[in-house]
């Protein structure tokens, strides 16, 4: 009776975040394949590539933190704090998969 009247919205949190967490682990994956293939020198890529490969990944831990932190201190759901620290890595490896792929 009680799963009867669990809200839905709190139902659909978990799989709306393991989807979320899926499409970052294939994008990354491109990412990885895109960089791999600049560095080779199979796809022409910015002489800067490396030095922002690291810099960022510092960056979107940096934002991910403070998001987490941000979303835990208004006492926010579990599923809630975790996507709010998955979002800086998200919109990076999106933003990135688009650059590298000539189609941003």
């Amino acid at each position: 009776m009680g799963f009867a009247r669990m809200n839905l919205q709190a139902m659909q949190a978990p799989l709306l975040l393991w989807q979320q967490m899926a499409r970052m682990g294939w994008e990354s994956q491109m990412v990885i394949a895109l960089r791999m293939a600049g560095m080779m020198g199979l796809v022409q890529q910015d002489a800067t590539e490396p030095q922002r490969m690291v810099i960022e990944k510092a960056d979107a831990a940096s934002e991910a933190l403070h998001a987490a932190l941000r979303a835990a201190g208004r006492g926010e759901r579990a599923d809630r704090i975790m996507a709010a620290a998955l979002r800086p890595y998200r919109r990076r490896t999106r933003a990135n998969m688009r650059r590298l792929s000539g189609k941003g």
